[in-house]
């Protein structure tokens, strides 16, 4: 009886999970183009309107779903361990920064830099598995890590090396990660207190910069600040489920989506184009990144 009663269960979490996963990825693509629509506000007073936005909503939520004793447990912690509180404004800084980027590229004409950042971060995560933690090695993977490996190449030779935004993101993202795993700080209730964390300085550049406040006399744009809030807690609301509920390998694969849909926005909406040297750039970098997502799939279903 037990087993009839828990798969359905299981089935049902499951599929939350991936439609929470697809949510997120379409919701941070909509986020790039609305940058983009929104850059009369400028990147940072963008920023600041996201992160102010954000905090109330995910607040919202967890008054809703009554989560906060996890971000009770994690204040908790803080206090018998204040080591950590420094850790945990670092990582905050680390977050706030990418969130700043995610911003600015659509608005500075780099988007298609950070979309790399995003496709080459999957296969810098396995890398990281392979040289720190000692994991095997399939053979589609080292396939995957060949193709991106002449995808930087490329960069390096042929466009003139790999640019400081698409830097930040693969390289950026996993030291945040791997902080916040060191650190035991990787439990949903982190995201208040990390969005909390960055939000007195959200509150003074909207208080002194004149231009993050002016353009909300016009309605579109106060619609959409607003909807860019609501996407943005969202996005990462619908991502911590997704990871709760999904097995790792499954969540890893549609992970993969962002990435790819970031490209299509950068190119097909904001306008963006590849030259020859960036298809010989992004080109092996998403051969791997199908090797990898193939090699995934694989592992999943032999478990």
């Amino acid at each position: 009886m037990r087993s009839t009663t828990t798969a359905p269960a299981i089935a049902r979490l499951a599929g939350s999970g991936v439609g929470a996963s697809i949510f997120a990825s379409f919701a941070f693509a909509a986020i790039f183009v609305l940058a983009r629509e929104l850059d009369d506000f400028g990147s940072t007073p963008l920023y600041a309107w996201r992160v102010v936005i954000s905090i109330v909503l995910i607040a919202a939520v967890f008054t809703l779903a009554r989560q906060w004793p996890l971000v009770r447990a994690v204040v908790e912690r803080l206090r018998a361990e204040p080591l950590l509180v420094p850790v945990l404004i670092a990582n905050a800084t680390f977050f706030g920064f990418q969130l700043w980027l995610f911003g600015w590229a659509p608005q500075a004409g780099r988007a298609l830099e950070v979309a790399l950042g995003y496709l080459l971060m999957p296969l810098v995560l396995v890398m990281i598995g392979v040289v720190m933690h000692r994991e095997r090695v399939s053979r589609l993977r080292a396939g995957a890590l060949g193709a991106a490996a002449v995808g930087v190449a490329a960069a390096v030779f042929l466009a003139g090396g790999i640019g400081w935004p698409t830097t930040a993101v693969f390289v950026g993202y996993p030291i945040y990660f791997a902080s916040r795993r060191a650190a035991g700080l990787d439990s949903m209730g982190v995201i208040p207190l990390e969005f909390a964390v960055m939000t007195p300085f959200a509150l003074v550049v909207l208080a002194v910069d004149r231009d993050a406040t002016a353009p909300l006399a016009d309605a579109p744009h106060a619609l959409g600040i607003v909807l860019l809030g609501v996407l943005s807690a969202g996005a990462f609301l619908a991502y911590l489920r997704a990871g709760q509920v999904l097995p790792f390998s499954i969540f890893g694969l549609l992970a993969y989506l962002e990435p790819i849909l970031l490209v299509g926005v950068a190119t097909l909406i904001l306008g963006e184009t590849f030259t020859d040297d960036e298809l010989l750039v992004y080109g092996p970098i998403l051969v791997g990144l199908a090797l990898l997502a193939v090699d995934v799939r694989r592992t999943s279903a032999n478990d």
